[in-house]
């Protein structure tokens, strides 16, 4: 059994932090040496039947709603930023290929991505710079952060949905060319000279 003074440190580490923390944090803060992730077990195995539960993410540890229960707090909670088709279209490009540089994503998305795209999801929290390519031009590279896990419930990179998950979901049905972007299709026409 765990010390139960650890895991009241733990649990008030934690529950007091302003962001999810890891394991090296919460044993800064703990009065003496023990098990954490024992102690993050028994906390996380007591909440469990609560509403609100212990979840890792990412190797980070936070407090949230317990998910049976989201329904509740969507009555309560203001309405959340609606993101551009390209602001998707980034995120998604950055999750699934980090550390990905802008050239990247536009070569993907098949349009420029516009600066404020990528402001956008940075002041959300989801997106971070991540140095420097090696490369001609030392290109910006970004990459997803902790907050992106947490806000999107996966507990690492390798959670997205696959490929094969993403067409059963209808989310990769075929768009007609600038459906998405609001650019001009070319509609096969082509001036003769």
């Amino acid at each position: 059994m765990t010390d139960p003074q650890l895991v009241r440190e733990v649990e008030a580490i934690v529950f007091a932090a302003e962001h999810p923390v890891t394991l090296a944090e919460i044993a800064r803060h703990v009065s003496e040496p023990g098990d954490i992730a024992a102690a993050l077990a028994d906390l996380a195995a007591s909440y469990a039947p609560r509403g609100i539960v212990l979840v890792e993410r990412g190797g980070r540890w936070l407090f949230q709603t317990a998910p049976d229960l989201g329904h509740v707090l969507r009555r309560i909670r203001d309405a959340p930023r609606k993101l551009s088709r390209a602001a998707v279209e980034t995120l998604a490009i950055i999750a699934y290929h980090e550390p990905a540089t802008r050239a990247e994503i536009e070569d993907i998305r098949g349009v420029a991505v516009s600066p404020g795209t990528v402001d956008v999801l940075m002041a959300a929290g989801w997106v971070r710079p991540a140095g420097r390519r090696e490369s001609p031009g030392r290109p910006l590279q970004f990459a997803t952060t902790p907050g992106f896990l947490a806000d999107f419930g996966l507990s690492d990179r390798r959670d997205l949905p696959g490929v094969a998950d993403l067409r059963a979901a209808g989310l990769l049905d075929r768009v007609p060319p600038g459906a998405s972007t609001g650019e001009m299709a070319d509609a096969g026409l082509h001036s003769e000279r």
